[in-house]
This record gives structure tokens, C-alpha cells and sequence, in this order.
């Protein structure tokens, strides 16, 4: 004969639960169950079975060889069924009270991250926080697949009425160059200036992010000359003293790309640009992306201001 198909934990629990008690109405008590359902169910598992489990008489109820054959079985599964069900629920919760957090580039800027995370866990002390190193690929940082819950993230972010975020910092947007570069030697540069050199170019899955750091907005149309595309910091600075092109960045980043042969001059008619904390407007009601956001604003905003 085949396996039986589908006997129901259900099914299970309540014979374990007569065999033990060897008496239908103390098994209904301790199943809240009626007397008639319990009895039901049985007979149904012992149609499945084809063979009795019980024997039942005047002096009452006593397991078959066959039952007998079947309560340590039956206890194992409950047990691992009681197992699983418990590593569902731990799941559940490590799910809940975990937040990941991504970004392109480390935050930086005066402590940001270790000020943020004792607001924070002072408020979540339950709450595991996950930090994610995300290529520039993604300008979410792992927002858009799904992969970080909040994310530090430069404006203006492609599609993003998806989003809501809280402004962390505005930065002036240098230009990054070789020192050897003729336009060096100057203390500040006017954009016009720049505009026909080679620029390093985010990936085009950056989208609108790539733009904002070619100044495409300031170009009145003209498109930019692309040296190299970059994914990263090392890969910039290389880039840069190789002579492959010149590029924007924001003044908090200017530490991460100076690092020997290469300068960064004010490009003062350049607006800003702004550094934030984003979240998916979805999650916006998630008690540890609502904790977060708020440890990231009392974090830039220390008492006293605004």
C-alpha cells in the first residue's frame, strides 16, 4: 500500500492526546474539543489508517498494537511540529526587530553612524541593527529591491515618489581634479569652466543621481563629455589620477579622494547637493524605521537647535 496521504497534525494531537489519557471526556478537556469531534476525528484517522487504533469497551478505552505502533511516532511529530512552529515565530521576530541599513559610501561627517545607533539602541534595545555596503549601481542603496530598510542616499533618487526621507546634511559639490591639472592652480572654478573636460560618470542604472554629479541641470543642454565610469571610491580616485577625467563631489566626501595627487576646488555657482536618510513610503509606519529616521534627526540636530 502507498503512504497515506495527509493525516493533519490536528488529527494526530488529539490521538496522542486519548492515548494518554486513555478516556475520551478527560482528552475533550484538555483539547477543548466536544466529545463527539474528538470521537469523529479519530474514527476518521483510523478510516485513513484502515486499522483500529482503539479499542474501546464498557471498562473503557485501550490502545491496539497498532496504536501502540503509532504514539511514539505520532509524540516525534507533534514535537518536531511544536519545533518548527517556535523557529517560525523567532523568525517572525528576528524579522521584526532587525533593520538594515545601507549605504554607497560610509557617512562619515563628524560621527554620524555611532551617534545615530546609541539614539537608537537606547530606544530599540531589542532591535538589531544591519549595516550594508551597497555599490553605486543602486543609488537606493538596496531600498528598491527590498534589500535595506533604510538607506543613507544623495538626491535626487530615481522614482521617487516611492520614497520619503529626512535631509541629514547639504553640502557645496566640489570638483574633484590631478593636482597636475591646469585648472588646479586656481582657488575656485566656475562651472563653465569645467563643463567640456571628461567627467567620471556614475553607472547609467544610476539614473537621475548620475545627472545630478554631471551637473546635467547646469549644462543648458549640452551633453557632458564621459572619461570612465565609477562604482566606487577607490575606482574614483584611480580614475582621477590617472587623468581619465575630473568629477563632482560633495564636500564630506572630499577626505575619501584627496588622498595624494589629487585636489578638490569650490565650484561656487554649483547649488548643493543633499545628503538623507530614505525609507520606502510603505515602510514608513515600521516602529524601527520611524526610531531610526528620528535617532538620524536628533543626531544632526543636537539639543538647543531648532
Amino acid at each position: 500500500m502507498g503512504m497515506t496521504t495527509d493525516v493533519h497534525v490536528r488529527d494526530l494531537r488529539y490521538f496522542v492526546a486519548v492515548a494518554e489519557d486513555l478516556h475520551f471526556t478527560r482528552a475533550t478537556e484538555r483539547l477543548y474539543v466536544s466529545q463527539p469531534a474528538l470521537s469523529k476525528q479519530v474514527r476518521a484517522l483510523e478510516r485513513q489508517l484502515g486499522t483500529a487504533l482503539f479499542r474501546r469497551d464498557r471498562h473503557g478505552v485501550e490502545l491496539t498494537p497498532a496504536g501502540t505502533a503509532l504514539l511514539a511516532h505520532a509524540r516525534r511529530v507533534l514535537a518536531a511540529w511544536e519545533d518548527g512552529w517556535a523557529e517560525v515565530e523567532r523568525a517572525k521576530t528576528a524579522q521584526r526587530s532587525t533593520l538594515t541599513v545601507g549605504m554607497s559610501t560610509s557617512p562619515g561627517r563628524g560621527g554620524l553612524l555611532p551617534s545615530i545607533r546609541s539614539r537608537f539602541t537606547a530606544a530599540h534595545p531589542e532591535a538589531e541593527l544591519r549595516l550594508r555596503q551597497v555599490g553605486w549601481q543602486d543609488p537606493t542603496a538596496g531600498l528598491a529591491d527590498g534589500t535595506s530598510d533604510v538607506a543613507f542616499v544623495w538626491l535626487p533618487l530615481p522614482d521617487e515618489r516611492r520614497y520619503d526621507w529626512t535631509v541629514l546634511a547639504e553640502e557645496p559639490r566640489l570638483v574633484a581634479l590631478p593636482e597636475t591639472h591646469p585648472l588646479a592652480a586656481r582657488a575656485e572654478i566656475a562651472f563653465a569652466d569645467l563643463a567640456d573636460e571628461p567627467f567620471l560618470a556614475l553607472p547609467p542604472s544610476a539614473g537621475v543621481l548620475r545627472d545630478h554629479w554631471l551637473a546635467l541641470p547646469e549644462r543648458a543642454g549640452r551633453p557632458p563629455r564621459i572619461g570612465a565610469e565609477i562604482a566606487g571610491t577607490e575606482e574614483t580616485y584611480e580614475a582621477l589620477v590617472a587623468g581619465l577625467g575630473i568629477c563632482l563631489i560633495a564636500a564630506g566626501n572630499a577626505s575619501l579622494i584627496t588622498l595624494g595627487g589629487v585636489v578638490t576646488r569650490p565650484v561656487p555657482d554649483l547649488p548643493p547637493t543633499r545628503y538623507a536618510l530614505a525609507w520606502r513610503r510603505t515602510d514608513g509606519e515600521r516602529p524601527l524605521v520611524r526610531g531610526y529616521a528620528g535617532a538620524c534627526r536628533e543626531a544632526v540636530t543636537p539639543s538647543g537647535a531648532g
